[in-house]
């Protein structure tokens, strides 16, 4: 009589936890591949700053509306098409002329998919297995979106696209970010010695 040993289990992998949350409960788009990737430009668009500057703008923005955290940058989830307006909207509010660090990723492009959250909400537990992704630097969410929620709803855009509902505008978010860019410019400049010669 020959024995058999079954082979061992495979534990599972983290990366299909959170592909399957962003995919099945929240309905977003992935990117396919390691790590995990949202698409962006189909349901949202993101603005990224340093997270100095960033959070003087979480202020304008709803408590539902998500944002994330990765390597000392600020990501702010906007509605799709935003990232198209940005330009116009920095040189019609007299901000164009300035380089800031402040972008915008949209159609075509995609940002890092933080963790989803722990259950209930409770801080520093996860649902998910930890994985490659868990490093310092790697996305988290200071917002995160909520299963069952139209986020789409209450992310923001230009008040004339939708009629003034009850997002928050586009325009007071991107002039609060630009301002705030522009001030940590300003005292991260004013922090660096002279160099003569």
């Amino acid at each position: 009589m020959v024995h058999t040993v079954p082979l061992p289990r495979r534990p599972p992998d983290p990366s299909s936890a959170v592909r399957h949350w962003y995919e099945e409960e929240l309905g977003w788009a992935t990117v396919p591949g390691e790590p995990v990737r949202l698409l962006t430009g189909v349901r949202f668009d993101v603005l990224e700053v340093p997270a100095e500057a960033g959070l003087a703008a979480l202020r304008h923005l709803g408590p539902a509306s998500p944002v994330a955290l990765c390597g000392g940058q600020l990501r702010l989830l906007v509605a799709a098409g935003s990232a198209e307006e940005l330009p116009g909207l920095l040189e019609w509010l007299e901000w164009g002329a300035l380089a800031l660090d402040l972008t915008a990723t949209g159609a075509g492009g995609h940002m890092e998919a933080p963790l989803p959250p722990g259950p209930a909400g409770t801080p520093g537990s996860r649902p998910f297995p930890l994985g490659r992704n868990d490093s310092q630097g790697a996305a988290v969410w200071l917002r995160p979106p909520e299963p069952g929620c139209e986020v789409e709803l209450l992310l923001p855009m230009l008040s004339a696209v939708r009629g003034g509902g009850g997002a928050p505008d586009l325009v007071r978010l991107v002039d609060t970010m630009a301002t705030q860019c522009h001030r940590v410019r300003l005292r991260r400049s004013c922090a660096q010695p002279f160099a003569f010669s």
